[in-house]
């Protein structure tokens, strides 16, 4: 179990959570960006 902790550090999992957070903020942004054009 030590050697998968290892391989993937805290940062990366935290690196990897903020990346996912912030695509659906963008892509929620554009889906609303175009809602709003489509009006």
């Amino acid at each position: 179990m030590s050697t998968i902790e290892d391989k993937f550090p805290r940062a990366l999992w935290v690196r990897l959570l903020i990346y996912i957070v912030l695509g659906h903020v963008f892509g929620g942004f554009l889906y609303l960006l175009f809602e709003v054009g489509a009006k």
